[in-house]
């Protein structure tokens, strides 16, 4: 027997869900021209995801070339934040990232999908992937409305959620929905309070200017940045946290997995290439490689360090001798914010020094105060 969409509704919810709903199968033609546009203006900055085919990311019949519907769900991930260690220099993960939240929406979509293929027609669980734009699907399945921060905000839960689909070819009947009301109306919470402004008008992010990619971009961090960085490792929420949706509700206990929310940042600049992929490799990490990693804990221990800590003074030493450029150069940076210049003798004096390095020493920095 074809399981109905209020069926498939209902599965989802008692699977986890915050909000369920369905969309045909139909191309997102408006999502598609925007992001070509903002992608020509160079909006995206080597962000590669939806923005890579714009074709495939806004056409569901890319990936299943006979499906007709979409039934779209999202999870809400929103967590009291456990307490802070305070027996080290701490970075603070972005709420969506502190743990897996898309394993957990992927399990309740799987149960959505079970009696469409029972049923016996294809059930494809999309979430989190170039697949798809999640949020298009879930604002037209009458998720939530799209808001000035260019996230989807659920009514009554806001946009501290993690969205997905299960893609299917089965006949379902869909009843168009009504269109979410825009619920930001004058507000303009986020655009003030992101501390780049990557937020250039309303839906519009730039993505060269925003840190929660600028930490998952290659090369070297934005000098222009990384003071604004702060203590963030991984992700920023500050468009969120400032959201009047968001800060209205009252939030979940934290449970044992949010302690992800704060990585120790000796620790992480401590740890081999194996241990550290292991412990943190669950993030978008460019090309895979674990320099990176260190490379935005460095900039946040410059940020939040203490020069004179023994410990902190014998992990740059040995970040300033790694063999990655990216590492030394943003150890040369690090220790020069925590007045520890007495820390460069060798590489001030050497002839042989790559080009971002020496960039580097040659840059004024403002030391902590």
């Amino acid at each position: 027997m074809i399981p109905t969409v209020a069926d498939l509704v209902a599965i989802g919810r008692a699977a986890g869900l915050a909000a369920v709903g369905a969309t045909e199968a139909a191309p997102f033609e408006r999502t598609r021209v925007e992001l070509e546009q903002r992608k020509a203006k160079g909006l995206s900055g080597d962000m590669q995801f939806t923005y890579r085919n714009p074709d495939r990311s806004t056409d569901p019949r890319r990936t299943m070339s006979d499906a007709t519907c979409l039934i779209v769900g999202a999870y809400d991930y929103q967590r009291e934040l456990p307490t802070r260690p305070t027996d080290q220099p701490t970075g603070r993960v972005a709420t969506y990232s502190s743990e897996d939240h898309y394993a957990s929406l992927r399990a309740a979509l799987e149960r959505v999908a079970e009696p469409l293929r029972a049923a016996g027609f294809a059930a494809l669980v999309l979430a989190d992937q170039n697949h798809l734009v999640d949020r298009a699907a879930a604002h037209r399945a009458g998720i939530g409305w799209w808001g000035k921060s260019s996230n989807v905000l659920v009514p009554g839960i806001g946009s501290l959620v993690v969205l997905g689909s299960v893609l299917t070819n089965a006949p379902l009947r869909i009843e168009r929905v009504a269109e979410v009301e825009d619920g930001c109306k004058t507000c303009t919470k986020c655009l003030d309070g992101c501390p780049t402004k990557a937020i250039i008008s309303p839906g519009v992010v730039d993505a060269n200017k925003c840190l929660a990619w600028l930490l998952q971009a290659s090369g070297s961090f934005p000098v222009e940045y990384r003071e604004l960085l702060g203590d963030r490792i991984y992700g920023c929420d500050d468009c969120q946290d400032v959201c009047p949706p968001n800060q209205i509700r009252r939030k979940k206990p934290a449970t044992q997995s949010d302690e992800g929310a704060w990585v120790p940042i000796l620790d992480i600049l401590e740890l081999d290439d194996q241990t550290l992929m292991a412990r943190l490799g669950r993030w978008y990490v460019p090309d895979r490689d674990p320099d990176y990693l260190r490379r935005n804990a460095l900039v946040v221990l410059g940020n939040i360090g203490r020069g004179d800590d023994e410990r902190t003074g014998k992990v740059l030493t040995n970040m300033l001798a790694h063999h990655s450029p990216v590492v030394v150069a943003h150890a040369v940076w690090a220790a020069r914010r925590l007045s520890r210049d007495d820390l460069l003798g060798e590489l001030a004096g050497s002839n042989s020094l790559d080009e971002m390095v020496s960039a580097e020493l040659q840059r004024p920095v403002s030391a902590v105060a």
